[in-house]
C-alpha cells in the first residue's frame, strides 16, 4: 500500500538542502491474503507490522428479519450470551480464561448481520481462537443468564425512552417504515418482545441460524511468524453446523412516511430534531464515492452548510450533523441534532431550506474541502489492526471486499461539483420524514403553519 509522500530537496539561503513538501500521494486499503476452510468459512488475513494485538473478526449475514416477530431481539440477546459459559466451561471459567490469555471479546448485531469481535496479544491468538469457536459453536446460554441479560435489555428501552435522540431514532423508524416491516421497530427488541422471550428461543435461533456457512473471519496485526490459516483451520475450521441464513429483502418504506411527528415532551428546554429521507446502500448505480462527501459537506463540521447558519450565524445549537447511512440493501439520509426550545420552528424551517438547497449545487470549494477531508483522513482512520478488521467485517456483511474501499476512495478523489449535485438530487426530492422530540404543546401550531407535511402529535 501507498502511505508516503515524495520530496524533493531545495537548497536553503545558508547552502543546507531543505525538503519540498508536496501534497500526499494515494493511498489504498492494505491488501489481505485469503483461504477459504473446510467447513465453508472465507479467511481474510491483514498483515500489519508492528501491530502486536490482533484482531480477530467474524461477520456472519444475518437480517433482522429472520427473528420470530413474538421475540423480536432474540438475536441481540443471543449475541450478548456467547460468551457467557460453554459446553466445556462455565460463564465463570470462560470469563476467567479470557481474562489470564488478555483476550477482549463481544459480539453485537445490526440489521446486516450477527459480529463477533476478539482482540489477543500476538502470542495468544490460537488459544484465543479456540475459545472464539467454543463461543461460536457451543454457547450453553445458561438461565441465569438469559434473565439478566433481558432485564438488562428491559432496562435499555427504558433508558432509550428517556434520551431525547434516542427517542427520536425509535420514532422515525416507526414513521419512515411500513408498519409491517421489520426495519420499523427496534433492532433489538421491544419491552413487550424482550419480556416474552424464553432461553430456548435463543437456543433455537442459534441452532437454524448460527454457522460456519457464509461465514467471514478476518485476522489483522503483526501477522510474520503465524501459521495463521493454519491456527485458523485448526481453531473455527472444525467447526461444523447445518444452520441456514435467510437471503436479505429491501426495507419497505411507509405510504405516509412523508410528515411531521412531534413527540410532546412536556417542560424540554431542548428540542430533539431528526430529518431523513431514503438514501442509497454501496452498491449504487454511479457508485458510493459522493454520498461521504455529501454528508460531510451538507452537515458534517462546523463550516458544513447547517452548522453555519443554525450554530454560527444563529446560534440555536451545538451541532446537528447529517450522514448518507448505508443498509445492506438502500440505505437513509439522516440530519439530526438539538436546539433551543424556543427557537424550534425556526429550526426546523431552516433545515428544510438548508436541505433543499443541496438540490441546487455545491461549490467548487466546498466540493474540495469534503473530498480532501474524507479521502485524505483515511490513513489514519485505518492505521490501526481494529480499524482495519472493523472495515473488512462491515464490507463482508455487505457482501464486498476491501477493494470497494480502495476503488471508492480513488474514485471520490475524481468528484466534482456536478458528481456531488447529480447524486444530491437523486435522492433528496423534498418528501422528508421529521421527527421533533419536546414541548410540542409551545409549537405544533406554528409548526403545522409552515405548511411542510402533516403533523402529528404523540405522547413521548
Amino acid at each position: 500500500m501507498s502511505t508516503g509522500h515524495t520530496t524533493a530537496e531545495t537548497p536553503q539561503q545558508d547552502g543546507a538542502p531543505r525538503p519540498e513538501v508536496t501534497p500526499p500521494g494515494p493511498w489504498s486499503f492494505p491488501v489481505p491474503t485469503r483461504q477459504t476452510l473446510s467447513n465453508g468459512i472465507e479467511v481474510l488475513a491483514y498483515d500489519i507490522p508492528g501491530q502486536y494485538v490482533i484482531s480477530v473478526r467474524t461477520a456472519l449475514p444475518l437480517p433482522l428479519s429472520a427473528e420470530p416477530r413474538e421475540v423480536e431481539g432474540v438475536a441481540t440477546v443471543m449475541a450478548r450470551l456467547l460468551d457467557e459459559g460453554t459446553a466445556e466451561h462455565s460463564p465463570e471459567e470462560f470469563a476467567e480464561l479470557l481474562e489470564r490469555k488478555g483476550i477482549a471479546l463481544g459480539a453485537s448485531v445490526n440489521e446486516a448481520g450477527v459480529g463477533v469481535d476478539l482482540d489477543v496479544p500476538k502470542r495468544r491468538l490460537e488459544e484465543a481462537l479456540d475459545l472464539l469457536r467454543l463461543a461460536l459453536s457451543e454457547p450453553v446460554f445458561p438461565q441465569s443468564e438469559v434473565d439478566r441479560i433481558r432485564r438488562t435489555r428491559l432496562a435499555e428501552i427504558e433508558q432509550e425512552r428517556a434520551l431525547a435522540p434516542q427517542r427520536a431514532a425509535r420514532e422515525f423508524v416507526a414513521t419512515f417504515y411500513d408498519a409491517q416491516d421489520r426495519a420499523s421497530r427496534p433492532s433489538a427488541g421491544t419491552a413487550t418482545s424482550i419480556s416474552a422471550l424464553t432461553r430456548q428461543d435463543v437456543v433455537d435461533f442459534h441452532a437454524r441460524h448460527v454457522g460456519p456457512q457464509g461465514m467471514t473471519a478476518v485476522v489483522a496485526g503483526d501477522l510474520s511468524d503465524l501459521d495463521v490459516f493454519g491456527m485458523v483451520e485448526r481453531t473455527l475450521g472444525t467447526w461444523t453446523a447445518e444452520a441456514s441464513v435467510p437471503d436479505a429483502v429491501p426495507a419497505l418504506r411507509a405510504a405516509d412516511a412523508a410528515r411531521i411527528v412531534l413527540v410532546d415532551r412536556p417542560g424540554s428546554v431542548q428540542s430533539e430534531v431528526l430529518v431523513g429521507c431514503a438514501g442509497p446502500d454501496r452498491r449504487v448505480e454511479g457508485g458510493w464515492a459522493p454520498y461521504p462527501v455529501l454528508g460531510f459537506v451538507v452537515g458534517g463540521s462546523p463550516n458544513a452548510r447547517v452548522d453555519a447558519v443554525l450554530r454560527e450565524e444563529k446560534g440555536y445549537t451545538y451541532g446537528i450533523r447529517s450522514v448518507f447511512r448505508p443498509r445492506s440493501s438502500g440505505g437513509l439520509f439522516l440530519t439530526s441534532g438539538s436546539v433551543r426550545a424556543d427557537a424550534t420552528v425556526e429550526s426546523v424551517q431552516l433545515l428544510l431550506e438548508i436541505l433543499g438547497s443541496g438540490r441546487e449545487g455545491f461549490g467548487e470549494e466546498e466540493v474540495r474541502s469534503g473530498v480532501d477531508f474524507v479521502s485524505k483522513t483515511a490513513p489514519g482512520r485505518y492505521a490501526t489492526a481494529d480499524a482495519v478488521a472493523d472495515e473488512a467485517s462491515t464490507m463482508a456483511l455487505e457482501g464486498l471486499t476491501t477493494e470497494f474501499t480502495t476503488r471508492n476512495l480513488e474514485q471520490m478523489r475524481e468528484l466534482g461539483p456536478k458528481d456531488l449535485q447529480e447524486a444530491y438530487r437523486r435522492w433528496v426530492q423534498g418528501e422528508w420524514t421529521v421527527v421533533v422530540v419536546g414541548d410540542a404543546s409551545t409549537y405544533a401550531d406554528a409548526i403545522r403553519e409552515l405548511g411542510v407535511g402533516e403533523v402529528t402529535v404523540v405522547p413521548n
